[in-house]
């Protein structure tokens, strides 16, 4: 009979030197020591055993006085908040905005007051219809709402990456966002706009077609939360010193450049890596790579409004850039990720009405309605009044107020005042004429009514100058979109209802759209309450291919590498990407890495089958000669390349990987977008051409 092995013999075998003892059961305890602290309870009892709960013998029934299992297994069905009904998906940092441009002529907002002064903030990107297990890449708005920790309290720019939205009034956001979710009787589609309910909900609302012309485009799949504008949405308001105030319009504009991506790409990254967005993000940061915006201001007065083709309280407007020119005045910078995703990402609370003195509404009723509607949304998910005590949502200056108890709360009034007025001689806060929030007065009358103004009625005149001040790539992507997303409706008569608004806004993409669907009788146009102008010129800012980023720092090129690999060609490379601010990416056979032409070892960042080229801004094909002829055989080789060529990105090649392109049938498609690195100067030739992103005339690459 073998000895019997005792529980320290046990341990040392299995887990060497490690503090842990092995139970009877064969559970491992793992045993506090210098480096571990004790484990406790919530209330700070240190804890004996966490790997069995209490029972009356060995095999017996959990006993009730369990404390600390109950403790533990109460804590854990109650993790989980209800998710946002919109912006589920979410992703967030920290970072700083700094004034680069003091504005106090304009506004009395502390923040705006000395340039080079920074303040704390907080950056939340997001996707609207999903719920918070989708994926990243859908075709969505993104919300981009930033928290700004200012010296005189919290200030909430709850935006989104495209300047417009859906609806004109408020009351209509739960139709709208009830039409895009999942359809109530089946829960599907998940996270996507091509299906009956929406269709049907937007034929029925013209109002929507200005945001479907954003939301078919390529502005609703970005290639990176680092690549997207962001904007306030509505008109606010600047208020001075003095109390006079103008209009704003805020812009945050990318200093990496705007990018996206094409469709096939996008589905093909959901695939491959669902939280794209989120590890990108994570990435740079990680890396040093921090992510960087202007705060740009559109400033205008009474007299520009009323003169304004259209109305600035009407949140499916814009201004173009070109009629009131942004004003920096600031930059955002994100250089650190979360300690902790659900204490803060997923519990800070946004909310519109957040503003500070200097800063104020309009009477846009999108807005207006907002105001009202997110105070109680935080209440629902974060349980109570209190939610302002969790750390990422407490203000960073001093505060003082009477507000007490309710569920968490983490502070009360101190002493017996809690009210005010009061005589005490140290009764607390009071209120300051002098520094505290001031509404604009501004004169409001007229007769309670349940009515849009007039000056809202115009439904498809930006919508046209939004589609006419694209490049040609991109209307067509437009009419792919609408393409797309209406061959998923199963009802023929929402299709045409469509087609019938896009005929308002150009001939040409509703006849194209009607085509691929194959609508044999074109409907009339739809009935518009004010005809389309014509006359709007084209907005170039509105074209994300003629406000590409000037370099290519911040992308990434993946390398399809094998043993043999040229080591000066790649050394040349790495360096030319890295003196651009951009990163290489090995993609190997195997993830371990490769050995390179001279003997030296090459650790991979992806394995082939898991590192598609869609992960990447650009590609370089470098096997070696024998690695070309074993990638010969493997799918995913040839799908690396052909994707990439399909996608129109810029490809980088060795003349040992022709036999390969020959494979992936894009032979006879090299063009000016691919370049092959003979010497090392011809890295920094290639980089030189990655500063585009995309090779938009390579021929056939898109049908």
């Amino acid at each position: 009979m073998a000895e019997p092995i005792d529980d320290q013999a046990r341990t040392e075998a299995k887990y060497g030197e490690a503090a842990v003892r092995v139970g009877p059961g064969g559970e491992v305890h793992q045993v506090a020591d210098a480096q571990h602290p004790t484990l406790t309870t919530a209330q700070g009892i240190p804890v004996s055993d966490d790997q069995n709960s209490l029972k009356a013998g060995a095999r017996g029934p959990t006993l009730l006085e369990d404390f600390h299992f109950r403790e533990k297994i109460f804590h854990f069905d109650h993790e989980r908040i209800p998710e946002r009904v919109v912006h589920a998906r979410g992703f967030g940092a920290h970072g700083y905005f700094e004034c680069t441009k003091a504005i106090p002529e304009l506004t009395r907002a502390d923040l705006f007051q000395r340039a080079g002064e920074k303040t704390p903030a907080f950056v939340r990107f997001s996707t609207v219809a999903g719920s918070k297990g989708s994926f990243d890449l859908a075709r969505d708005v993104r919300g981009f709402a930033v928290k700004l920790y200012t010296k005189e309290g919290n200030w909430d720019l709850v935006g989104n990456n495209i300047p417009v939205f859906f609806i004109q009034d408020a009351i209509k956001f739960p139709d709208v966002i009830h039409s895009v979710k999942p359809e109530p009787d089946r829960g599907f589609p998940q996270a996507q706009s091509a299906h009956d309910n929406f269709w049907d909900f937007i034929s029925l609302t013209p109002e929507s077609m200005h945001m479907i012309m954003w939301i078919m485009s390529d502005r609703a799949i970005p290639r990176s939360f680092r690549f997207m504008e962001g904007f306030g949405v509505h008109t606010f308001r600047l208020v001075d010193a003095a109390g006079k105030s103008t209009f704003v319009k805020f812009h945050w504009k990318p200093k990496q450049g705007l990018q996206s991506v094409v469709w096939n790409e996008a589905v093909k990254i959901n695939g491959a890596d669902p939280d794209f967005h989120r590890r990108d993000l994570w990435d740079a940061i990680h890396a040093g790579d921090f992510p960087e915006w202007e705060l740009g201001l559109q400033v205008f007065d009474e007299a520009f409004a009323e003169q304004f083709a259209f109305d600035v309280l009407d949140a499916t407007k814009l201004i173009p850039e070109e009629e009131v020119p942004i004003t920096v005045v600031g930059r955002l910078v994100l250089d650190r990720a979360v300690d902790n995703f659900f204490a803060e990402t997923e519990q800070v609370a946004f909310c519109t009405q957040n503003v500070v003195p200097g800063i104020d509404f309009s009477d846009d009723p999108l807005l207006q309605g907002r105001n009202f509607s997110y105070l109680d949304t935080q209440l629902k998910r974060l349980g109570g009044p209190n939610f302002t005590h969790i750390p990422i949502n407490a203000p960073k200056c001093p505060f003082a107020h009477f507000q007490q108890d309710g569920h968490m709360a983490m502070h009360n009034p101190k002493g017996r005042v809690n009210y005010e007025p009061n005589s005490w001689d140290f009764g607390g806060p009071r209120e300051s004429p002098e520094k505290g929030f001031r509404s604009v007065p501004e004169p409001v009358e007229g007769p309670k009514l349940r009515i849009r103004p007039e000056s809202f009625a115009d439904h498809y005149s930006q919508a046209r100058q939004f589609y006419v001040s694209q490049t040609e790539i991109e209307r067509r992507h437009i009419a792919n979109a609408l393409t797309f997303e209406l061959s998923k409706v199963q009802t023929p008569a929402i299709r045409s209802r469509v087609v019938s608004h896009l005929r308002n806004i150009d001939e040409t993409l509703a006849q194209s759209v009607a085509k691929q669907l194959r609508i044999k009788q074109m409907p009339e146009p739809a009935t518009a309450k004010r005809p389309t102008r014509m006359d709007l010129k084209p907005s170039p800012k509105l074209s994300i291919v003629q406000n590409g980023p000037k370099s290519f720092a911040g992308r990434k090129v993946g390398a399809l590498v094998t043993d043999g690999v040229d080591a000066a060609r790649l050394d040349a490379l790495a360096k030319a990407l890295k003196a651009e601010g951009a990163r290489l990416k090995l993609v190997a056979p195997e993830v371990g890495g490769v050995e390179d032409s001279a003997g030296a070892w090459r650790d991979a960042d992806e394995k082939l089958e898991g590192g598609p080229s869609v992960l990447f801004d650009a590609v370089a094909i470098l096997p070696s000669k024998a690695g070309a002829a074993e990638l010969l055989m493997v799918p995913a080789a040839r799908d690396f390349i052909a994707d990439a060529v399909a996608h129109r990105k810029f490809v980088a090649y060795s003349a040992d990987a022709l036999p390969l392109f020959q494979k992936a049938g894009v032979a006879d498609a090299i063009d000016d977008g691919f370049h092959e690195l003979k010497a090392p100067a011809d890295a920094d030739a290639f980089v030189a051409l990655c500063r585009k992103v995309r090779f938009w005339d390579r021929a056939g690459a898109e049908r």
